[in-house]
């Protein structure tokens, strides 16, 4: 029993860990991900490491994010688990004066390695998200709003103004993409 609490405990600090890269702390957070650990977000689908990276070239961008992060929701099958986990991106282009708030759940799998328990795949769920406008309202390109679902529009639209393209649709609350992401976790949990 005290094995499984410190395994939620490191855990928990792992995914709160994602404050690294709102603070700029990258090689912190190159540490969350195992060496083949992957993420699949809006902008960016590959290594971990890569996402560090393309994280850095974001710091050094007009774009400031920012991620709320809540309490994760864990399922153990041995040294591995899923975590399930809601959290809040923020975003702003201080060029554009134009932001987002948007609701997603990442949904990890992780693995315990060494008696560490690090990110193997990180992807996400966006559930919704509403445009911010800091200094008053701006124009809204309506046909580049119009590519993207409702869900994570607001997220899309700054990401791509601010130069980090989206290059596919995400999972979206109750949808197909986020069922097979799901199914194949749990298939993952099992073996």
């Amino acid at each position: 029993m005290q094995t499984r609490l410190e395994d939620r405990q490191q855990i928990s600090d792992l995914i709160t860990g994602w404050m690294h890269r709102d603070l700029g702390e990258w090689e912190q957070l190159r540490d969350l991900f195992h060496p083949d650990g992957t993420i699949e977000i809006t902008w960016f689908e590959g290594l971990g490491s890569d996402f560090v990276d393309g994280s850095m070239r974001m710091g050094a961008s007009d774009l400031r994010t920012k991620h709320l992060i809540g309490t994760p929701v864990v399922t153990f099958n041995g040294d591995k688990a899923i975590v399930e986990t809601n959290a809040m991106i923020v975003g702003e282009n201080v060029k554009l004066d134009l932001g987002c708030s948007v609701h997603n759940r990442f949904y990890d799998l992780v693995e315990k390695r060494n008696g560490v328990w690090k990110l193997l795949r990180r992807q996400s769920v966006y559930d919704m998200g509403t445009f911010t406008f800091p200094q008053g309202p701006v124009e809204i390109d309506k046909a580049t709003v119009a590519k993207y679902p409702r869900e994570y529009v607001a997220l899309a639209y700054v990401l791509e103004k601010s130069g980090f393209p989206l290059s596919r649709v995400l999972a979206t609350r109750g949808s197909d993409l986020e069922k097979t992401m799901k199914a194949e976790g749990a298939g993952w949990l099992a073996a």
